[in-house]
């Protein structure tokens, strides 16, 4: 149709040589009226890369991980690359599933976030297929990760409350077996080292990164013989059920009870009095971790690294700050 030989075609679709303005204006409308498509499979036998990133990520647990997504995408256009995406529901043996189903796509690389009890990581690295990990980050230097900072950020949360004068602070924690959870625990419990506060096992609660088991675990928080009159989210979900459940026992935010969150959320300073959160620089780490990928890509022998991020305090009200 637009009169040229294959090898032109191919330089015109591969940008592996330049071509004459007019001949790749007809290449490229025979392309629009024809409809066609490479066949990425059959360019990576010759090539040896299909110009495609996977991810694994688990799009029901959090909805962080929605607006994450969102930065990844743009960056692995940006960056000539096509992007696979799978859901792992935060289940081991489907994470295992989704992981092999991007391999079978021949996809060039992984960015992956770890399900608790997992076991795709030794696998993966016994195959040697470049992958960044995100959010939930590993111990040591076996792989390229990116996430936030946990420790010391949600220690600044615990210190700001303190600093307005509260001695018993509570906190929902996250699912047992995350890093993210363990890590924000740690952060808690550094605040309250830092603030001169006695470490209480009684005041932090599993939430189980969920609305629901937030909300029950606020209540069991309240019923204490001597409560919290201040209270860390470990997450944002878990926010929305420790929000809920206040209001179902008429506690009024930033007065009866201060509420401060890891997370930010869009509806934050919506509410009244608005949430004071920690916010993740999330289109950054999304930006990040295709960076970290594609030089990985590009040098498969380099030393692994850890990128950490540095969230954001968004001081509002819920703390009872005027």
């Amino acid at each position: 149709m637009a009169g040229v030989s294959i090898t032109t075609v191919s330089h015109v679709v591969n940008s592996t040589r330049a071509v004459a303005p007019e001949t790749k204006f007809r290449v490229l409308d025979a392309i629009e009226r024809t409809g066609y498509t490479g066949d990425a499979i059959a360019r990576s036998l010759v090539t040896g890369g299909t110009r495609s990133l996977g991810v694994a990520i688990s799009l029901v647990a959090n909805p962080y991980f929605a607006e994450l997504i969102q930065a990844i995408e743009h960056e692995t256009t940006k960056s000539g690359y096509t992007l696979v995406l799978t859901d792992t529901h935060d289940e081991a043996a489907t994470e295992q599933s989704a992981v092999r189903a991007l391999r079978s796509r021949r996809v060039d690389g992984l960015i992956l976030t770890p399900s608790p009890n997992g076991k795709v990581l030794p696998e993966l690295k016994q195959l040697g297929i470049p992958m960044v990990l995100v959010d939930r980050l590993t111990v040591g230097q076996e792989f390229d990760q990116v996430g936030p900072e946990n420790v010391h950020a949600t220690s600044a949360l615990v210190q700001h409350l303190a600093d307005l004068g509260h001695r018993r602070i509570g906190m929902v924690s996250g699912m047992p077996g995350l890093a993210t959870s363990s890590e924000r625990v740690l952060g808690y419990r550094l605040g309250l080292g830092r603030s001169g506060l006695i470490w209480d096992e009684s005041m932090v609660i599993t939430g189980e990164s969920a609305a629901e088991p937030a909300a029950i675990a606020l209540g069991k928080l309240l019923d204490l013989d001597n409560p919290p009159t201040a209270v860390v989210a470990g997450n944002n979900v878990m926010l929305s059920g420790v929000l809920h459940e206040a209001r179902r026992r008429r506690v009024r935010i930033g007065s009866d009870l201060a509420v401060v969150g890891y997370d930010d959320v869009e509806w934050a300073d919506l509410l009244d009095p608005p949430v004071t959160t920690m916010a993740q620089p999330i289109a950054e780490i999304g930006r990040t971790a295709v960076r970290m990928l594609l030089l990985r890509i590009a040098d498969p022998s380099r030393p692994p690294t850890t990128t950490r991020l540095q969230p954001v305090l968004m001081h509002r009200q819920s703390c009872g700050c005027p």
